[in-house]
Parts: C-alpha cells; structure tokens; sequence
C-alpha cells in the first residue's frame, strides 16, 4: 500500500512510501491493554512497613481474673497513657494486621511475544481512520491514514510552529480539544491530581532533534523516538489507536520490524 508524504504545509508531496508490513497486523485489543498494564506495573514502587512498628512499646496483659480484656497494656502510672491498649492491631497505634511488605510481587508480567504482538497490533491501528476515531480524536475529513510527514519537521524549533504544522495537517480540532481540561471528582482531587486532561496527537521521530523541546508545552502532544517507543504510547490507558504522526525515518525503519 502506496502513502503519500505530507510537506509542513499539509499538502501532498510527490514522493510516496510503501507501508511495512507491520501495519498489516491483526487489530488485538485485548493484547493491547494487557501489555498497557504490564508496563503501567513496572513503574510502580515496592513500599513496605517498619517489621517493628507498633511493637516498640513497654506493654503487658493484665491476665484473667481483673474484670478487663486481656489485651496488653502499657505500664507506669500516674500518666495519661498509663495503661491503655497497646501492641495489638485492634489497639490505636499499635501494629498492622496485614501491612505492606516489599517482598510483594507487583510486576504483572508478559511474554516477550506477546507484548511484541501488542506494539505491531497497536501501531498498525493508527492507520484506521475508524478506530482513531472511535477513541475520541477529532481530525479533518481530508486527513489520510497513516498520517506521514517529511523530515523536514523534525527542525521545528518554536512551539508556535509546531502548532501551525499540526493545523496545516488537518489536526486542529483536536489541539482544542486538548486545551480543555476538566476538575477530577473524588479524593484526586487533594492528590496532586486535580485536573483530567485530554490525550492529543503523538508524534514519532528516530533521534533527538529539536521538536522534542518545541512541543513540549502544546498540550496533549507527545514526541517519542522509535526506539523508545512503549505500548503505553500508542494506546494511552490501554486504549489503543492514538492519533499518531510518522516522518519519514521512523516509517523506514518500522521497515525492520519482525
């Protein structure tokens, strides 16, 4: 199958790629967002209590016979805390039942093949027009897929410019999309998670250039390079084709992809 190559201003140049045969890849949702999941777990971090905390306290039971649950108690006297509960997890301040331990395994794992089967499946569905859609993207109706543009873009240097390449695309409805962003309900909110924004376009480069530090601050945009392209990129939350621009170099060397 036979794309055309997109100039910075949108319009179709003479020269024409051939699209590797990774973009003909079965659609598989569900691999997809197993894979999501499994890198998700991987940036978590191993958190554990003190094995002592809660039992560091001069604390003894009564025994029967006294009229009082047998729990232990904390000595001395004459002080306010003098013989209350303590130690016990039913007690305040007294140790956990069950606490977290970092021994805990909170990796999901994946087979090689299969995570490699989820990052073709998603990258092949950035070239249908339906499921981009369907995710929530707004583009233009002139806008072919895959989106591939010339590596002339890679140059960019102003943030303003980027935004005026994305438009000449025909992806200006979604940066506006992007633009807003809505307060999150519940407890996030005094979490350091207080507004929910919008996933935009991402763009696909091969090495450092100066694009990556020009659309840094246009939200929703995301540039990676092929190489440390994940999952996660392409299917956001585990849900998979995202609005995705190509240049030319990256769309080559997807060529060498088994």
């Amino acid at each position: 199958m036979m794309i055309s190559v997109l100039n910075v201003k949108g319009n179709k140049t003479k020269r024409k790629i051939e699209l590797p045969p990774v973009f003909n890849t079965d659609y598989r949702p569900d691999v997809i967002r197993r894979a999501v999941l499994s890198e998700q777990s991987k940036q978590k971090q191993p958190q554990g209590r003190y094995p002592l905390a809660g039992r560091i306290v001069a604390a003894s039971s009564l025994g029967p016979g006294r009229g009082a649950s047998k729990i232990p108690r904390t000595h001395g006297s004459g002080t306010p805390s003098a013989g209350r509960g303590a130690f016990v997890h039913s007690a305040v301040g007294g140790k956990m039942l069950f606490p977290p331990t970092p021994e805990k395994k909170i990796v999901e794992k994946i087979n090689k093949k299969e995570h490699k089967l989820a990052l073709k499946s998603a990258i092949a569905a950035t070239k249908e027009r339906n499921f981009v859609e369907q995710r929530g993207h707004r583009v233009s109706e002139k806008v072919q897929f895959p989106i591939i543009i010339e590596d002339k873009f890679t140059d960019v240097q102003k943030t303003a410019e980027v935004k005026t390449v994305l438009e000449n695309l025909g992806l200006g409805m979604d940066l506006e999309r992007c633009n807003v962003r809505k307060i999150r309900a519940g407890k996030g909110k005094r979490r350091g998670r207080k507004y929910r924004k919008k996933v935009g376009p991402l763009i696909v480069v091969v090495e450092d250039c100066p694009l990556l530090k020009a659309a840094k601050n246009i939200p929703g945009v995301e540039v990676v390079e092929l190489r440390h392209m994940k999952v996660e990129n392409l299917a956001p939350g585990g849900d998979p084709a995202r609005l995705t621009v190509w240049t030319e170099k990256a769309i080559a060397q997807l060529k060498d992809m088994e």
